[in-house]
């Protein structure tokens, strides 16, 4: 069989999956959840012993250390992904919620119903917990998935996939319902891009060539988003010692991740005293440092910032860091430079911290709290499907709404138009 005859039959399977899945009850869906959840758990030697596989074959690939972190299937990472399909299982099921209704004069009674989408394809790179976090949401949404890993991560993700898949059946999930595409041929994900017809939406996840790649060569909707460019401003009025833990969690906690902190901007006011404080620790933890002038006359250690330094997701340790002469020049800096993605400000000063919020475009902005709360599971959605940078139809990370659609319903009582 053909790759596209492959992946033609995987998304006819799946279409047919969402239309039962559409119409099963909250009750179903939180049990079959629940089971998968406590099944990766009692499954998690297998995962890792799998997950060695894609971790052995990555090392002779010589791929990045942070590729490598995003690739691993720790015990940590296991629970983390059990937890999501619990937390998932808990929160409301946005299927069939009405969100509003109005009586019009004649009398008609209107209303918008939250439905699902349908066939939800995700491609995706290096992180095999996509899998279950994507399997969650669109199963509590009501919608059937298609995933499309890298090659990196195949043994891991077909691991995951099948554990999930098994444990759905036993509890009344359709059959292809989840599904993983299991071929590493690139050309796998232009067949999927021309499902328009069983396919009803793409998000992919990673770094910027995949996602333009996708946007590219789709004839199906895409939400996206290219790259984190992720800020932190740190004002004149700063709690200095707050700042410094935030800017340090930010960019080095786990620097290879779209919500990590690349750019520091600090006010000019602060500037000496809170550079040299953060220096040592970043010092400390290896971060290198690409600075403007006046940042590096404060740190000597400090290289020149270059112009794509300002605009450039590093993934890795390093940091662009920027003196300003305050907000203004800060919230330009960003406008300029940014990716829409996460902007955070550390200030004591409720009138620049309500400016920030207003007046940043960024599809997550933050007051005194690192970017990289930026984060589905973070934010209370149990976990995140991707995070859009588009504004149509979602903004920020996505959960169980935004993986919903909405249809009218019209409550009559004979009416007829004239």
């Amino acid at each position: 069989m053909s790759v596209d005859s492959s992946i033609l039959k995987i998304a006819q399977v799946a279409r047919k999956a969402s239309n039962r899945l559409a119409n099963l009850g909250s009750e179903v869906k939180n049990r079959a959840l629940s089971m998968m959840s406590e099944e990766l758990l009692k499954k998690a030697d297998l995962l890792k012993k799998t997950n060695r596989k894609d971790l052995e074959a990555a090392s002779d690939k010589g791929l990045s250390k942070a590729m490598i972190d995003r690739l691993t299937l720790s015990d940590k990472v296991i629970k983390s992904m059990a937890d999501g399909l619990k937390e998932v299982a808990l929160l409301p099921d946005p299927v069939g919620e009405i969100i509003k209704m109005w009586r019009r004069p004649n009398g008609l009674l209107v209303g918008r119903m939250r439905i699902p989408i349908g066939v939800i394809g995700i491609i995706f790179e290096s992180r095999p917990n996509v899998t279950a976090d994507a399997a969650a949401l669109c199963l509590k949404s009501g919608n059937a998935v298609v995933l499309r890993g890298g090659s990196e991560a195949i043994h891991s993700n077909l691991a995951i996939a099948g554990i999930l898949g098994s444990v759905g059946e036993k509890e009344g999930i359709p059959e292809g319902a989840i599904q993983v595409v299991p071929t590493t041929e690139r050309e796998a994900v232009r067949s999927m891009l021309k499902c328009e017809e069983y396919i009803d939406l793409i998000i992919p996840r990673g770094g910027e060539g995949l996602i333009r790649f996708v946007v590219e060569n789709s004839k199906i909707p895409v939400i996206k988003h290219y790259k984190g460019v992720c800020h932190v401003f740190v004002d004149e009025s700063a709690d200095l010692d707050m700042a410094e833990d935030i800017a340090f969690n930010a960019k080095v906690q786990r620097p290879g991740v779209c919500n990590a902190m690349e750019t520091l901007l600090v006010h000019k006011a602060v500037a000496d005293r809170f550079l040299k404080r953060i220096g040592e620790r970043y010092r400390k933890a290896e971060v290198e440092i690409r600075g403007c002038r006046e940042t590096v006359r404060i740190l000597s250690y400090a290289l020149p910032a270059k112009e794509e330094d300002w605009g450039a997701e590093y993934l890795d340790l390093r940091l662009a860091v920027k003196i300003v002469d305050g907000l203004d020049e800060a919230k330009e800096h960003i406008e300029r430079y940014g990716s829409l993605h996460t902007e955070s400000i550390v200030t004591q000063s409720y009138a620049n911290a309500q400016r920030f919020l207003r007046e940043v475009n960024s599809s997550t902005v933050l007051v005194n709290a690192s970017t990289r709360f930026s984060d589905g599971f973070q934010l209370g959605l149990g976990a995140e499907i991707g995070i859009s940078t588009t504004k149509l139809h979602a903004y920020g990370p996505m959960g169980l709404e935004e993986l919903t659609t909405s249809k009218f319903i019209v409550y009559g009582d004979g009416q007829i138009r004239e």
